[in-house]
């Protein structure tokens, strides 16, 4: 495993990092769960992410059992906070002063820790004002709860907002996580730029478009049995958007650059996002400990331009550019 720093601080992070947004407390049991974290453990990851939302907070419960007695020190917890959890009060949810306070207790409760490594929030909220929360962020900067601070799918210009009064408040602001992939190039033109100014990197999610990158689905067949796109319960809504024929068409135009590469078709994918330089870590999600050992393979390969030029030329009309598609709700 090979270690990047996160933005322009002083935190190393495993540049695969291990998520638990669609398994943890609802796909998979515990002890499937424990076996999972334990294989990234063993495959040398030390980055955790996860949210309080996922599987309505009982993901962090899960990660925080996973990883007791381990040595807090040789670990980085993530965590978010912005969508409704617990019984969806008014004050369940949001960006708000309350609820960070409230919310970052609970994860701390939750994930069995003093501190979080990286306190992210979840999405923008244009419903108060940015002083607040980087405000909010703020006091529990400096109440030891919280180390660094992050956001998750912010434009380019929410983020350099925030920067700006993270600046004027001195809360170590250093990254973002939002959707990468060869297929979901959103961020490119406009968030690196701004990211890049600011000294922020990219925590990236759904490195392998929620499976769809790893070859096994095939137009004009229906989804293999027991594959994300079958079970609800692991994100089926999510992997549909790039289950048409002509994506799909396009992705098996990958495989023999995978086997050209010597990789599989999942682990180019998670190669192509760490092949950007602005690009801390790359998150994989797994329901089996052989995903994960399988998966972080990716970390320390470097790609030819030939063969990124030749993934650019396999998926030509199908790759999504348009930045206006990072957005909160």
């Amino acid at each position: 495993m090979e270690f990047r720093r996160l933005g322009r601080s002083g935190l190393n992070i495993s540049e695969i990092s291990y998520g638990n947004w669609i398994t943890h407390g609802s796909q998979v049991e515990e002890d499937a769960a424990h076996a999972c974290v334990r294989a990234a453990l063993d495959a040398g990851i030390t980055t955790f992410d996860t949210a309080d939302v996922y599987a309505n907070t009982r993901a962090e419960s899960v990660l925080g059992r996973a990883l007791a007695g381990q040595r807090r020190e040789s670990v980085e917890i993530f965590t978010k906070v912005y969508w409704h959890t617990g019984p969806g009060g008014p004050n369940d949810h949001g960006l708000g002063r309350k609820h960070i306070h409230e919310a970052i207790n609970g994860s701390l409760e939750r994930l069995q820790t003093d501190y979080v490594d990286l306190y992210q929030a979840h999405r923008f909220d244009r419903t108060v004002p940015l002083e607040e929360t980087m405000l909010a962020f703020s006091d529990i900067v400096r109440q030891g709860k919280v180390l660094y601070i992050g956001v998750s799918e912010w434009t380019a210009e929410e983020i350099t907002r925030g920067a700006a009064i993270a600046r004027e408040l001195k809360v170590p602001f250093i990254s973002n996580q939002p959707q990468y992939s060869m297929l979901w190039r959103v961020i490119e033109s406009q968030v690196v730029p701004a990211s890049e100014r600011e000294g922020i990197s990219q925590i990236v999610w759904s490195p392998i478009a929620q499976g769809a990158l790893t070859g096994k689905y095939l137009p004009g067949q229906a989804p293999p049995s027991g594959s994300r796109a079958t079970d609800k319960n692991s994100g089926a809504e999510f992997v549909q958007r790039w289950l048409r024929d002509d994506v799909l068409t396009k992705v098996q135009l990958l495989k023999p650059l995978a086997e050209e590469a010597g990789l599989s078709m999942a682990q180019l994918a998670v190669a192509w996002v760490l092949q950007n330089p602005n690009v801390a870590s790359a998150i994989i999600g797994a329901s089996r400990p052989e995903q994960v050992a399988e998966n972080v393979k990716a970390s320390g390969v470097k790609l030819e331009q030939e063969l990124l030029d030749k993934i650019d030329a396999a998926l030509d009309g199908v790759i999504e550019y348009d930045p206006r598609h990072t957005k909160s709700p």
